[in-house]
């Protein structure tokens, strides 16, 4: 590859190649984002690319990077152009995108950052940011006085080096101009993620100035949103392929599933690129497409993590391969869909079947050991839903008690000095505390979780038919042995 040159132009990509039907320096940007990982490049960007080759319009974008400037010089050396390879089981496609414009770093100050914000031609400011970063105490909605970055940027809120600091000091420039503010959109994943926002921006910003967060409360939109698609860190062969294909060398490449969905709040009072041109759906109220990821996609994810480790699957991937699994994981959307409301752009039948894809997809490798971590901050918001609702309209419950049963086994496994791995999660002193002594029968173990403090709902803690369901599941073959599986 090193007789190539590397990716600065279009006119360098071979003809076969999916580029931009737009000329990029011909679009001035519209759009900041914070926090410009290899998911934004490889979602909202691309929407943005595809908006761009449908309608045009001055809604490039400006990455932002709050931690580290490798992505940064390496797009800001390609002229913000990178490749992105989408693999399904059955192909790879590969196209080159051209939204984003240029990336600003945090170092050694964020002051080019805020002046980037603070432009009234910047219209849209989203972020993927995850959520520790945010520095916001999310049940409360206030902020965490003893985040890093928020005690810093109150001290020195001129010169802030927080998300929360860098966007309000930004909003206070406008504010202070006279100036519309812009946008703010999170595509974290967030349940009520713009309102959650909102909340902690308001907060922060009466620390600054009262007059300020009244106008960001009462100005500011922040329209919620829903996004998903699988992203694996890149590897060597990625690069390769990029290169081979391309007839250039790209470093910024990346590859991702065919699948893709944004769901967004049409809230957008300065205006916004027309992401339908890439599938994007707009929509009055995102709660029930939360609920219905929530409940579907990461219900089902979480299920097949506890059972295939069980089983010794290192991968989702091989959990769909297994003789029983399969049949199982379909048992819980079939199940999980009848729980939700009806949605006029949804057809749940259809969007399993994606999700049964996708679970199977060989090019994805997701760890069960990895997406099994922290359950119990996962289940009450992916699986005790659904089960409550299976109880409350007489519906069958089983399979949300096989998918809890399995994730007790998988704790019983990882607190058993043996078994070679660690249980990861915030609570493990009280799950380890309610799996002694190890000789408890199933009932018991049940009884001592059904105890834990806030962590099944009251529906589920007062049902007989719930701890029964649970105590058979626990006592089923595929559960009654608490043996560890080989080591992955």
């Amino acid at each position: 590859m090193s007789h190539q040159a590397v990716l600065t132009s279009l006119k360098q990509v071979h003809s076969n190649i999916a580029v931009p039907h737009y000329q990029p320096s011909a679009h001035k940007p519209g759009i900041v984002h914070i926090g410009l990982g290899a998911f934004h490049r490889a979602h909202q960007a691309v929407y943005t690319d595809s908006a761009l080759n449908r309608a045009g319009g001055d809604w490039r974008i400006i990455g932002v990077s709050m931690r580290s400037s490798d992505t940064a010089n390496k797009l800001n050396s390609q002229n913000g152009l990178y490749s992105l390879i989408e693999r399904s089981a059955q192909q790879a496609k590969i196209r080159v995108i051209g939204s984003i414009a240029k990336v600003l770093t945090a170092v050694p100050n964020t002051q080019a950052i805020i002046e980037a914000l603070a432009d009234p031609a910047i219209k849209i400011v989203s972020l993927t940011v995850t959520e520790k970063a945010y520095g916001i105490a999310f049940d409360t909605g206030k902020i965490d006085l003893e985040h890093s970055d928020i005690q810093h940027d109150l001290q020195s809120p001129l010169n802030p080096q927080g998300v929360l600091g860098v966007i309000c000091e930004a909003l206070a420039r406008r504010y202070r101009a006279s100036q519309a503010p812009f946008t703010v959109l999170c595509c974290d994943n967030l349940p009520n993620n713009g309102q959650k926002l909102k909340a902690g921006v308001v907060d922060y910003s009466r620390y600054v100035n009262k007059a300020l967060s009244q106008w960001i409360d009462e100005k500011v939109a922040f329209p919620s949103t829903m996004v998903d698609r699988i992203t694996p860190a890149v590897k060597a062969p990625t690069y390769a392929e990029a290169a081979k294909q391309l007839g250039c060398v790209d470093n910024a490449a990346l590859e991702c599933e065919i699948f893709s969905q944004w769901v967004i709040e049409d809230n957008f009072p300065q205006g916004r690129p027309y992401w339908e041109a890439g599938g994007a759906l707009f929509v009055d109220n995102i709660h029930n497409y939360e609920q219905m990821k929530l409940r579907l996609l990461n219900g089902a994810h979480s299920m097949l993590a506890y059972a295939g480790f069980l089983q010794g699957c290192r991968y989702v991937r091989n959990v769909m391969k297994h003789a029983d699994l399969p049949e199982k994981v379909a048992e819980y959307l079939r199940c999980a869909s009848k729980t939700l409301p009806v949605l006029a752009a949804i057809n749940y039948q259809d969007y399993c079947e994606q999700l049964l894809a996708r679970f199977t997809n060989p090019a994805m490798a997701h760890e069960t050991y990895q997406i099994a971590m922290d359950g119990s901050q996962k289940l009450p918001l992916r699986i005790f839903p659904s089960a409550v609702y299976a109880l409350q309209h007489a519906q069958d419950l089983n399979i949300f008690a096989y998918a809890t049963a399995a994730w007790i086994r998988y704790c019983q496994i990882c607190t058993h000095a043996n078994s070679g791995y660690l249980l990861q999660d915030p609570r493990r002193e009280e799950i380890e505390q309610a799996l002694k002594p190890q000789s408890m029968d199933s009932a018991a173990i049940v009884s001592r979780f059904l105890a834990m403090e806030n962590l099944f709902p009251r529906a589920l803690l007062h049902s007989q038919r719930w701890k029964t369901a649970l105590v058979r599941a626990l006592d089923s073959k595929e559960f009654s042995s608490a043996a560890a599986p080989s080591k992955l």
